[in-house]
């Protein structure tokens, strides 16, 4: 199954977004939580949980992470409630912060 570019928000480029707090990279987040998907188990964990690595490098790698998420935990592809957005890692606080918080699904 192919998803288009735009399946998961329209796609962007971190260094030209006008962002107040600088962004590490792209993630790939469920709508209505504070949930992103973790690199290395493939499921969506909190953003406060000390095994989360959810930065990927560019939108492309965080777009096929989706996909394939999408592909093996949705029925129906159009009914997945995720979104890439830009994220970075608070060393201090030792967690993922998402840089536009939780996203809703509905506006």
């Amino acid at each position: 199954m192919h998803f288009p570019d735009n399946a998961f928000g329209d796609p962007f480029d971190i260094a030209h977004l006008p962002l107040r707090r600088p962004a590490d990279g792209y993630a790939v987040q469920m709508l209505d939580t504070d949930r992103l998907l973790d690199r290395n188990s493939g499921d969506f964990l909190p953003v406060r949980s000390p095994a989360l690595q959810a930065l990927f490098p560019d939108f492309a790698s965080a777009h096929d992470a989706a996909g394939n998420w999408v592909r093996h935990h949705c029925p129906a592809a159009d009914t997945h409630r995720l979104a890439i957005v830009p994220a970075s890692f608070d060393p201090v606080l030792e967690r993922h912060v998402l840089i536009y918080g939780v996203l809703c699904g509905q506006p």
